[in-house]
């Protein structure tokens, strides 16, 4: 049990109960539980809050601490990042708030600066929070992964096709 615990830190970083979710094989969270108060008691990890809109007891690295507390403190750049819905890295719903979506190679979410900002799930977009209107074009050529407009590689398109005055926006890292 112990080993299976040490894994899923290692890999994550931080660790809670909805995280296992993602995890099909992974024992109770009542087990995990107990490994973790034991390895936080020897002062091998630690207990607290780390990630904001989880609820119940999380456990971390203490080298992971320090990289939650320099990504914060990160100035938001509004790098652009496109996944597939079916990619291990979409962890939108799990370890970000909101719901999952679901793990299909046709399902897209695109995060800005880490934090899920729109959907594409059955050919439609979600916008995840407020965009202005002149820049739902390019986040939806974001999202897709659109290799023409240029994002792919960090280029802005010159003009959209509607003859608007492109916004400015950062790159798009895949």
């Amino acid at each position: 049990m112990e080993a299976f615990a040490w894994v899923l830190l290692r890999r994550y970083g931080v660790v809670y109960r909805r995280l296992l979710e993602r995890e099909g094989r992974a024992p109770p969270w009542r087990e995990l539980l107990r490994v973790y108060r034991r390895l936080e008691a020897r002062g091998e990890i630690r207990g607290g809050r780390f990630v904001g809109g989880m609820a119940g007891e999380q456990y971390a690295l203490p080298e992971a601490v320090g990289s939650l507390r320099e990504v914060r403190r990160r100035e938001r750049t509004g790098h652009l990042v496109s996944l597939s819905a079916a990619d291990p890295l979409n962890l939108s719903g799990i370890l970000t708030p909101g719901r999952r979506v679901p793990a299909l190679t046709a399902n897209r979410v695109l995060y800005r600066d880490g934090v899920p900002c729109a959907t594409q799930e059955g050919g439609q977009v979600h916008f995840l929070e407020p965009v202005p209107p002149g820049e739902e074009w390019l986040l939806k050529k974001a999202l897709a992964g659109h290799p023409r407009t240029g994002l792919m590689d960090g280029v802005h398109p010159t003009e959209p096709k509607d003859g608007a005055a492109p916004p400015t926006q950062p790159r798009l890292l895949v």
